[in-house]
C-alpha cells in the first residue's frame, strides 16, 4: 500500500501481504511511516481513545513448556514459587478492582501447557462471574481443543490469547516443546469457535527485522485478523535464558507498531509487556503510530508494569481517553467493538491451516 493511497481512503483489510511488501514499510522514514499509520488509524478508530485491560495470572508457575523468555517455565531456575489455580473470590474480587480503575477487559492467564479437564469447570465459573460484572473476558491457557474453545464459548468468554511469539523461522530459537503449527491449530480452534482472537509477539528476542516482518506477516494474513495485537517488549527475566539480551532500538519497536496498524487497520493494537520501561515520549509515538490498547495494573502475570497513576498522568497529558466496554441490553458486557470491515468476504467454515 502507497502513502498516497492511504491519504486517499484507500486502506483495505487485506490478507496477502507478502514479506517484502512488510519490510518496505520498515524502510520508510519514521515521519512518512508514522503518518500513514495515523492516517489508517483514524479511518477506523477514535483516534484519542484507548481500550485498557487487566492481567491476573490465575495459576502461576511451573509451566512443561520452555519458552526462553517466561519466568514461569519449569526449565529454568528462576525463583518463581508455584502456586495453584486460584480461588473464584479471588479472581472476582480482583476483576471488582480492575473494573474501579478503568479497566473494561479483564484477563486471566494460567501457566498450563493446556488445561487439564478437571480445571474447567472452575475456569469456566471465572469467565461467567466475570462477565456478569459487565466486563469483557479473556483468557490465556495455552493450547485447546476445539471441545475446550466451545465451552469456553459457550461460558461467555470474549476473548482468548494466544500469541505467536516470533516468526516461523526464528521459532525454535524461542521455544522447542511447542511447534509453530500448534499455535495456529489452537487458533484455528478459537476461531471456529466464534471467539474473537488476541494474538501478537514479543520484540527484542534477539530476531531480526526480517523475523518481525514474519511475524506481523503471520497475523496479517491470518482468515481473519486478530480482534487484538498484543505487541510485547522482552523483559529480560532473571533466571531465563533470554535474561542477557540486549535492549531493542525503541523506534523499531515504534516502527514495528505502525506496520500493525497499516496492515492491521481494523484491530485494537496494544501496548503489552515491557511499557514500564518505556518513557513518557516512546509510549506517546506509540500512541500516534496506532496503538491504542494497554495493559493497566502493576504486574503482568509475574512481570512489573507500570502503576495505573502513571497511565492516568500520561493519558491526561495527551488527551487520551478510556473505551468503555460496550452493554447488550440486559448491561451485562458484549465485548469490544467487532469491525465488519474484519470479516472475510464469505464467512462459512474457513479453517486456520
Amino acid at each position: 500500500m502507497s502513502l498516497q493511497n492511504s491519504l486517499d481512503g484507500d486502506s483495505p483489510v487485506r490478507h496477502d501481504w507478502d514479506s517484502v511488501e512488510i519490510l518496505r514499510l520498515y524502510e520508510l522514514p519514521l515521519n512518512d511511516l508514522l503518518f500513514q499509520a495515523q492516517t489508517i488509524h483514524r479511518q477506523y478508530f477514535d483516534p484519542n481513545s484507548v481500550q485498557v485491560s487487566t492481567l491476573l495470572s490465575v495459576k502461576t508457575g511451573a509451566c512443561p513448556e520452555d519458552c526462553k523468555y517466561c519466568a514461569q517455565s519449569g526449565h529454568y531456575q528462576t525463583e518463581l514459587e508455584k502456586e495453584k489455580l486460584l480461588a473464584i473470590e479471588q479472581v472476582l474480587e480482583a476483576a471488582k478492582e480492575a473494573k474501579e480503575n478503568g479497566a473494561s477487559r479483564f484477563c486471566m492467564g494460567a501457566a498450563w501447557r493446556c488445561p487439564l479437564e478437571k480445571d474447567m469447570p472452575a475456569i469456566l465459573q471465572m469467565v461467567t462471574q466475570v462477565k456478569e460484572m459487565g466486563m469483557e473476558t479473556c483468557m490465556t491457557l495455552g493450547m485447546l481443543t476445539g471441545a475446550q474453545a466451545r465451552e469456553l464459548a459457550e461460558a461467555g468468554l470474549d476473548y482468548y490469547n494466544h500469541n505467536l511469539d516470533t516468526s516461523p523461522e526464528y521459532y525454535k530459537e524461542v521455544v522447542t516443546t511447542r511447534g509453530y503449527q500448534d499455535r495456529l491449530d489452537t487458533l484455528a480452534h478459537v476461531r471456529n469457535a466464534e471467539l474473537k482472537i488476541c494474538s501478537g509477539g514479543i520484540l527484542g528476542m534477539g530476531e531480526s527485522r526480517e523475523d518481525r516482518a514474519g511475524l506481523l506477516q503471520q497475523l496479517a494474513n491470518l482468515p481473519i485478523h486478530p480482534e487484538s495485537v498484543p505487541i510485547n517488549l522482552l523483559i529480560p527475566m532473571p533466571g531465563t535464558p533470554f535474561e542477557t539480551l540486549g535492549e531493542l532500538d525503541p523506534f523499531e519497536f515504534v516502527r514495528t507498531v505502525a506496520i500493525a496498524r497499516v496492515i492491521m487497520p481494523a484491530s485494537y493494537v496494544r501496548l503489552s509487556a515491557g511499557r514500564e520501561s518505556m518513557n513518557d515520549q516512546m509510549q506517546a509515538l506509540c500512541f500516534f503510530a496506532g496503538a491504542n490498547s494497554i495493559f493497566s495494573g502493576e504486574k503482568l502475570l509475574t512481570a512489573p508494569n507500570r502503576e495505573p497513576k502513571s497511565d492516568d498522568n500520561l493519558f491526561q497529558r495527551l488527551g487520551l481517553s478510556f473505551i468503555q466496554a460496550q452493554k447488550d441490553e440486559s448491561g451485562k458486557g458484549t465485548g469490544a467493538r467487532f469491525h465488519d470491515a474484519m470479516k472475510p468476504a464469505t464467512v462459512g467454515s474457513t479453517e486456520i491451516n
